[in-house]
């Protein structure tokens, strides 16, 4: 492995701070729980010492979210670094949680709220071609009666064989 690449030096150093992060970050609560706790500080002193705590890992952070900037090997957008690094640090919590920043927000709330536009069918590729997976109510798709489980292979006279669901569905406007 050649590490003198600096997009691999980049990655390797972001990585290595992002495991330290999560490997280090719970040992210190319980260490700080286990100590502090056991010799009788009080829990004003408890509170102190996690705030410099968490400002030490901020700075740290901030430390980080600098080199990046200064010296990826791209220019990064601050904006892109802080909506990463929240996504990570959820997505670091369990595999459920993750960031949805306004937009994305927005789009599944379209997506979510009822009111679907198109053919109305969820479909994955199978073998080239699409299968449906479910029909969405009262939409053509349904009105038209494909079910689940039905593959398509053709739209508009035309074979979907290869293509893409986007490429599929511009054949189906055009």
């Amino acid at each position: 492995m050649d590490f003198r690449s600096p997009r691999l030096r980049t990655g390797l150093l972001l990585g290595t701070a992002f495991a330290t992060g999560v490997a280090i970050g719970p040992a210190t609560g319980l260490i700080g729980h286990h100590f502090g706790y056991g010799f009788g500080f009080s829990a004003l002193a408890a509170q102190d010492s996690s705030r410099a705590d968490t400002y030490r890992l901020l700075t740290l952070f901030g430390d980080v979210f600098e080199r990046v900037r200064a010296e990826y090997v791209d220019p990064v957008d601050d904006k892109d670094l802080i909506e990463n690094s929240i996504n990570g640090m959820l997505t670091g919590l369990d595999p459920h949680s993750s960031y949805m920043n306004s937009k994305a927000f927005r789009d599944m709330q379209v997506q979510t709220k009822g009111e679907f536009g198109g053919l109305g069918i969820e479909v994955v590729p199978e073998n080239g071609f699409f299968k449906v997976i479910s029909p969405i109510d009262d939409t053509p798709a349904s009105k038209a009666g494909i079910k689940a489980a039905d593959i398509i292979t053709g739209l508009n006279s035309k074979t979907v064989q290869g293509l893409s669901p986007e490429d599929a569905l511009l054949s189906l406007i055009c």
